[in-house]
């Protein structure tokens, strides 16, 4: 059965701005890994995702419109109106996929930009369609009808034990900064096309 099947991991990416056009933010790091169990235990062969990618570079990402969301919605196909970022370069490592992403002047890529610019881990999470074979418990393995949509930004990268426990919390001067940075930026975001906003965070 063929169905949506989207994929997380952290992004930690490099941050820099493009030396050709001031103010755009590129973003690169590790965007996807081929023969490894994620969360979800899918397993991704390095021969399918190899295929998947020259047609994704071929079909999108030469033409300049390899564009993705901040969140997954639950279609497979790209939504402009959520548009935060376009991938521009897209390579291997090893078994691990590579890629550079541009950041943009959006809303969502402005919201994106600043959790990243104020220190936060996004993931980075391929959406794709198709179906997968259990092979062992616990173990799927993607078929080859797989097809790949984007790669979406995400806020719940798929690493195990990734979560705040109790008694773990600090809050320092430099952290309450970052959040009213965050909030400034999303509250600008979201007023500006109105006379009158009364956001409170």
């Amino acid at each position: 059965m063929t169905t949506l099947l989207t994929d997380a991991m952290p992004f930690k990416p490099i941050l820099k701005e493009s030396r050709e056009r001031p103010n755009i933010l590129l973003a690169s790091g590790p965007i996807q890994r081929a023969g490894a169990k994620n969360e979800n235990g899918r397993i991704y062969s390095r021969k399918l995702l190899d295929r998947e990618v020259k047609k994704y570079i071929k079909e999108f990402v030469q033409n300049n419109n390899a564009f993705g969301e901040l969140d997954h919605p639950d279609k497979a196909v790209v939504d402009l109106h959520n548009v935060s970022h376009v991938l521009k370069k897209i390579w291997w490592d090893g078994d691990t996929l590579m890629g550079t992403l541009e950041i943009l002047p959006t809303p969502a890529g402005n919201i994106a930009r600043a959790i990243m610019e104020s220190g936060y881990t996004l993931g980075i999470s391929s959406r794709g369609t198709g179906s997968v074979k259990n092979t062992t418990e616990g173990t799927l393995m993607v078929q080859d009808d797989f097809g790949l949509v984007c790669w979406d930004l995400v806020s719940n990268p798929s690493t195990y034990g990734a979560y705040v426990k109790p008694g773990t919390m600090n809050e320092s001067k430099s952290q309450t900064q970052k959040s009213n940075k965050v909030d400034d930026l999303i509250r600008e975001i979201l007023c500006s096309s109105s006379c009158e906003c009364n956001l409170d965070f």
